[in-house]
């Protein structure tokens, strides 16, 4: 420990702890400087480093400390009163709060104590003049713990009735607690309602709204206002984490992973705080914490994942299982040690019930990465009828029903079907549509069982159907690369067909299945052809066979009527291999028209999807929207995931390009979700959620945006998602974490984009960013590097020949050299650069619009220039070097005035700014005729703009203007005429 010399050392080394994380290593230094402040012999500083000591401990996970210091503050006070000044008696008050808080928090203080103490606190605010509120606050703490709701609402009704003092807790903490209590008993919506101006930002405090976030989380979800429960949990979760005394708010948010669907992330979030299991100095939050994560594990073991292994006490391993054990153990024990010393069965009663939730949602998306557990597979069992033996002939029926009018589940139909029947008398039929389908479920590996199938057809006396099984097998042959061999093969079965129909030896349905798969096979051909018109006419009119034999023969047949359907489909895709995408969008329509009105809509989502990707490609938004959301409503449940996944992503960036941006985030968010069910959270899930931050920051939401921008940075690589995709990443975030005022790490993200950008052939990106590294630095206090990113940014703009980007990040150095020790002579040359910089590119410049932007710069630039150099000479004027500054800024000033009058009125306000400013200067110099001129010049200026009365409308930098002019005007020796 440094050696503290004086009270002022003592001061500056107690704010210095303060900023410093909570945790131990802080509590450690405030008792370290206890111990200095005992040796300096002031007792104010003993006093001070008392609060300060009970300050860290109530701000960590060590509050059961606070009573000693407490203790011995309190006595202090009674001996030597005089000792204490304004501030530190304020603060021995305010601290009553926290010690009869830690208290009720620590079962092995009496509730006798806990009564006595309240008392004490009432006697001593009485006599300190102070109102009953916080007192009956204290109260009312102390009957909800025990579960008197009786004596609870009265003195939530005293407390409310009391009036608001200066030992009253901030409206932020009030409003989480009275909201709180009306959650506890059921009325969630009050209880939300008082928390909205804490949620919305207008009260804050230290632990606001971290803990009315947290504590929203599940009122929201009974509510069924999950949209807004997610974003509580993105928002509050990134203000508790670095918290190390906001353990319950912390078990809120994990207990909202679990009453969600989103166990993985509730492991992650255990994962995050492995001293949380073992921290004993504050028990209801360990009681809170260890109930949660009983209710996490249980969870996880009803999903069937109770052997997983888990984060949990150090020390071990744990599965899911031990672990619900364990904290249910923990929670238990220390719950009935509160109900031991509360006389009551409260704390118990309240644990159990909430470690026996049950999910709120079944799954609830977040935006962030965290893929859901799978359950170990269940093995799959035949329906078992009554007698105990599996009803093959029901299973045969339902799986020709959905089979024969092409409902999804078909191939799981007649494998259950064929599972039943093993060992048992099959006919040639059963046997040759088991084969068959289970041909369609094995891809390429399936062409010898087509064959199989083929066999069985024949046997049981239908050689069109044996046929058709065999070209199905010719175009998986394609599928897998031979698309020669299977020409060759369907071409022979293709004549066999019209052979065997035209000798009535078959159906229309297996003829139509024949060429079908010749068309199919003809059309895989013109893909390799690269455009070869011989191979597209070929096929088209293979595909035209198809209409030929079937359009208008249909009837109540589904399978022809999807022939019809699939056809139209086929000849716009060879359109589209054509060139004529026009064409192909319209046929794509008819195919999904068709499909849909064979009552077959998931048939129809591959070209509604397609048909969207050439609607994009060719301008057409409106209808590329409209086919992706008929895609989407046409796949229904039978839609799987990657599916999904791209039709939600591709409409967040339709929807997102014509600015709806609220609707593009939910689409992005599902997209986001599905990636992960799709197991694609590193390609396609990163893409989604990189598109979901954007759209979160478009809104200014900004910690949502931030959580679901960093859990998207480490899957999105260059090779994968292009190095473009990184940098905006990395820029959206500094834009966010800039607005949450976590400056320094903005910087950092900014220029982790710059170094990527700095490689590329345009170097606009690199220099933005490195520019905006440089603000996010000087806000972070670090005007050394603020200076460099600012150099570095400059050095580009002038490549770029970019005057504007060179001018300010000139102006933005000067304001930095200004803040350093002697750092005026540099200022005034880099602010005198901007200028000659602006100067000579208007006198360059050869496009007039151009011409004035310049001027308008030109103006900015003196002005600040004057700003500048009044802000360095702050004493008085009279004295002489001061006055010559003075002078030198009017100057300044002037000239930015001028610059924007000759923009005449577009650039008024910057011009009556300007004078208003050159109005002051000119008033501290001792010239108030000159400031009134000034006034007035401003005043008529805005004649006509509007009445003088606020809100009638009038814009408000006119009012503003004005209110400035009039108080100008009212300097000694001045009125308004």
């Amino acid at each position: 420990m440094s050696e503290i010399a004086d009270f002022d050392a003592l001061r500056e080394a107690m704010a210095e702890n303060s900023g410093q994380p909570e945790g131990p290593a802080r509590n450690a230094r405030a008792e370290e400087l206890l111990t200095a402040a005992e040796k300096l012999g002031i007792p104010l500083a003993v006093i001070e480093a008392l609060g300060h000591q009970l300050k860290v401990y109530n701000y960590s996970s060590e509050k059961g400390k606070m009573f000693v210091p407490f203790a011995r503050l309190l006595r202090m006070w009674d001996e030597r009163p005089e000792d204490f000044d304004a501030y530190e008696t304020h603060s021995l008050h305010w601290v009553f709060k926290w010690v009869s808080a830690g208290m009720l928090d620590q079962p092995h203080v009496p509730l006798a104590s806990i009564e006595k103490w309240l008392g004490e606190m009432e006697h001593r605010y009485r006599l300190a003049g102070h109102s009953e509120r916080a007192v009956r606050s204290a109260e009312h703490s102390v009957a909800a713990h025990v579960g008197d709701v009786a004596r609870a609402e009265r003195a939530y009704a005293a407390w409310l009735a009391a009036d608001r003092d200066s030992m009253a807790d901030c409206h932020a903490c009030e409003l989480h607690g009275q909201g709180w209590w009306q959650a506890e008993q059921g009325r969630d919506a009050e209880a939300l309602q008082l928390w909205g101006p804490v949620l919305e930002g207008e009260y804050t405090c230290a632990h606001e709204p971290h803990t009315a976030l947290a504590s929203s989380l599940v009122p929201l979800l009974r509510l069924g206002r999950e949209e807004e429960a997610r974003a509580n949990h993105l928002r509050g979760f990134r203000l508790v984490r670095a918290m190390e005394s906001m353990r319950g708010a912390y078990a809120e948010h994990v207990e909202f992973c679990a009453l969600t669907g989103n166990e993985a992330r509730g492991l992650e979030l255990l994962a995050e705080r492995p001293a949380y299991f073992t921290d004993d100095g504050h028990p209801q939050s360990k009681l809170d914490f260890m109930s949660v994560v009983a209710l996490l594990m249980d969870r996880l073991t009803g999903l069937g994942l109770g052997d997983r292994q888990v984060p949990g006490p150090a020390g071990r391993e744990w599965t899911a299982r031990e672990l619900a054990t364990h904290a249910r153990e923990v929670a238990l024990a220390l719950a009935a040690r509160f109900d031991e010393r509360n006389g009551t069965t409260h704390v118990s009663e309240r644990a159990r019930a909430r470690m026996a939730r049950r999910p709120l949602v079944e799954r609830l998306p977040l935006g962030v990465r965290s893929v859901r557990p799978a359950p170990p597979p269940a093995p799959v069992a035949a329906p078992v009828p009554a007698t105990g033996q599996p009803d093959l002939p029901a299973l045969l029926a339902e799986a020709r029903r959905v089979s024969d009018t092409l409902q999804p589940g078909a191939v799981e139909a007649w494998a259950a079907a064929a599972a039943a029947a093993e060992g048992a008398e099959l006919d040639p039929r059963d046997r040759a549509e088991m084969a068959d389908h289970e041909a369609m479920s094995l891809g390429p590996e399936g062409t010898g069982l087509f064959e199989r199938a083929a066999g069985h057809y024949a046997e049981a006396g239908d050689p069109g159907e044996a046929l058709a099984a065999r070209a199905r097998g010719a175009y998986v042959r394609a599928l897998a690369g031979d698309v020669d061999g299977a020409v060759t093969t369907v071409t022979g079965l293709y004549d066999e067909v019209l052979a065997l129909y035209a000798a009535d030896g078959t159906g229309i349905r297996q003829t139509a299945s024949v060429v079908m798969s010749r068309a199919r096979i003809l059309t895989r051909r013109a893909h390799g052809a690269e455009g070869d018109p011989a191979a597209l006419a070929e096929a088209e009119a293979a595909v035209r066979e198809v209409l030929a034999l079937v359009e208008g023969r249909t009837g109540e047949d589904v399978r022809l009527a999807a022939r019809v359907a699939e056809a139209r489909a086929m000849l716009g895709e060879l359109a589209g291999l054509a060139g004529d995408l026009e064409r192909a969008a319209e046929l794509f329509a008819q195919g999904a028209a068709a499909f849909t009105a064979a009552g077959l809509p998931w048939y129809a989502v591959e070209y509604e999807a397609r048909l969207a990707s050439l609607a994009h490609h060719l301008g057409d938004m409106a209808e590329a929207e409209r086919a992706l959301r008929a895609a989407l409503e046409h796949g229904g449940a039978q839609l799987e995931a990657p599916g999904r996944a791209q039709l939600h992503l591709q409409l967040a960036e339709v929807v997102g390009g014509r600015g709806e941006a609220v609707e593009a985030a939910r689409h992005a968010l599902e997209a986001a979700h599905w990636a992960d069910e799709a197991g694609e959270s590193a390609t396609l899930g990163a893409w989604a959620r990189q598109q979901l931050g954007g759209f979160l920051l478009r809104q200014g939401r900004w910690a949502e945006a931030a959580e679901v921008l960093e859990s998207a940075l480490p899957d999105l690589t260059a090779e994968t998602h292009g190095d473009g995709a990184v940098v905006q990443t990395q820029w959206w975030l500094g834009d966010c974490l800039n607005e949450l005022g976590e400056h320094r790490a903005a910087a950092e993200r900014r220029l982790q984009a710059a170094e990527i950008a700095r490689h590329w052939p345009e170097q606009h990106d690199h220099a933005t960013l490195a520019h905006l590294a440089g603000e996010s630095l000087g806000q972070a206090g670090l005007a050394a590097e603020a200076d460099r990113a600012y150099a570095r940014a400059g050095g580009l703009w002038r490549e770029l020949g970019n005057t504007h980007g060179l001018v300010r990040s000139l102006r933005a150095r000067a304001w930095l050299a200004l803040s350093a020790q002697d750092g005026l002579g540099e200022a005034r040359g880099l602010m005198a650069d901007a200028v000659r910089e602006c100067e000579a590119a208007r006198e360059a410049a050869t496009d007039e619009e151009f011409r004035q932007q310049l001027v308008a710069e030109l103006g900015h630039t003196h002005r600040q220039f004057g700003d500048l150099l009044a802000r360095s000479a702050s004493e008085d004027a009279e004295d002489a070097p001061v006055r010559e500054v003075f002078e030198e800024a009017l100057a300044q000033v002037v000239r930015s005035a001028e610059a924007f009058a000759s923009l005449g009125d577009g650039a008024l306000h910057s011009r009556t700014g300007a004078e208003l400013a050159a109005g002051r200067l000119e008033a501290d110099l001792g010239r108030p005729a000159d400031a009134a001129a000034r006034a007035r010049a401003v005043l008529a200026a805005y004649e006509g703009h509007g009445g003088t009365e606020a809100g009638d409308g009038e814009d408000e930098a006119v009012r503003a203007r004005r209110a400035e002019a009039e108080q100008l005007l009212r300097l000694p020796g001045e009125r308004p005429d």
